[in-house]
Order: structure tokens, then sequence, then C-alpha cells
């Protein structure tokens, strides 16, 4: 059982590197481009609604469970990084207009708009994972373990990839002394370039 435990975490692990996945390595960059180092707490928070959702649609689509159409996933994946990235790029032009005013309360952690969008859009993307995943388990009928090893290799993935991009951005905004408005609308316009070309593709 840990042999095959160690396995399937290995391959979710790694298959969130895969450069023939960087679709969601690119969505992941839209996810974290308007925090700093500072938000960690914030960025584990999405990064792991954004896996909730995606280990929803793994499951049901690897067991079987919802059909659908490969095609249409393929095309509405990119879609999901456009609109993370609009939404970047209109709060980055916003907070440039909006008022100085001190916070009169601490916003929420886990029930946020944002953690809901990331949420949604995880379903999308546990969609695109199951292609890969079914192609791994052949005809086994319920790969629970498999489904959770998978999913925590995938999570801790992530979860470093969001710490490489958080510290990217701090060593940019520091060393360079970057303005985080610039630093949001070149992330997330860069993001948005390769959205757009993987949908006309």
């Amino acid at each position: 059982m840990s042999s095959v435990f160690q396995t399937y975490f290995q391959l979710g692990f790694f298959h969130i590197f895969n450069l023939q996945a960087y679709d969601h390595l690119v969505f992941l960059l839209a996810l974290c481009a308007p925090y700093v180092l500072s938000d960690w707490r914030r960025v584990v928070a999405l990064v792991t609604s954004f896996t909730v959702g995606h280990s929803i649609t793994l499951a049901l689509a690897t067991l079987n469970v919802v059909q659908y159409n490969p095609a249409l996933i393929e095309k509405l994946i990119p879609v999901t990084i456009l609109i993370t990235c609009l939404v970047n790029i209109v709060k980055a032009g916003r907070a440039n207009t909006r008022p100085i005013v001190a916070p009169t309360r601490r916003e929420p952690l886990v029930l946020t708009l944002p953690n809901l969008l990331a949420a949604s859009f995880g379903l999308i993307h546990g969609l695109g994972f199951s292609s890969y995943l079914r192609e791994l388990l052949g005809q086994q009928s319920k790969p629970v373990l498999e489904l959770l090893s998978f999913n925590l290799g995938v999570e801790i993935g992530q979860l470093l990839i969001v710490g490489l991009i958080l510290l990217l951005g701090f060593l940019v905004l520091r060393g360079f002394d970057a303005v985080r408005r610039d630093w949001v609308l070149i992330t997330s316009g860069a993001a948005l370039g390769i959205a757009l070309v993987l949908l006309i593709g």
C-alpha cells in the first residue's frame, strides 16, 4: 500500500512540473500574480481551494461518474486563465486610483470570492488531469488510494511552484525596487498572452 501511495504521489508531484501540462503552471502564475510573499497564508488557502475543485472532478471523471468532451476542456482551461488575468488587471487598475483607507476589520482567509473562483476553475482543470490519470490506472474500478496520493502530490507540487513565484516576486520587488502594480500587470499580461495562444491554437 505504501509503495502505491508513494508511486502515485510522485506521479502527481511531477505531473504538475511537466511542460506538457504548462497550461496549469500558467494558471498558477495568474492565480498568484496579485500576491506577495507576506500573503503566503492567503495564497495557500487559494491554491488549496483550487485543489479541492480539481480533486472533485478528477475523482468523478476517473471513476467514470461524469463524462466530458476533452476538446472542450482543452479550450476552457485557457479561458480560466484569461478570466483570472483580466480580474487581476482590473483590480490592479482600481488599486491605482482608490484612496488609501485604513482597514476596519480583518478579511476572511477561507470563505473569499477569489477562493470560490479558484475552486470553480479547479473543476475544469480536474477534468484536464483525469485523462492523464486514467491512462496510468488502466482498468482499475475503485482507485481510491491512487486518487488520494495523486491529488496530494499535485497539491505539494503546486505549493512549491507558487512558493517559487512568490519568492521571484519578492526578489523583483525588493531587488529592482519595482512597483507591485507593475508586477501584477506584467505577470498577468504574460499569462494572458499564453492563454490566447492556447485558445487560438
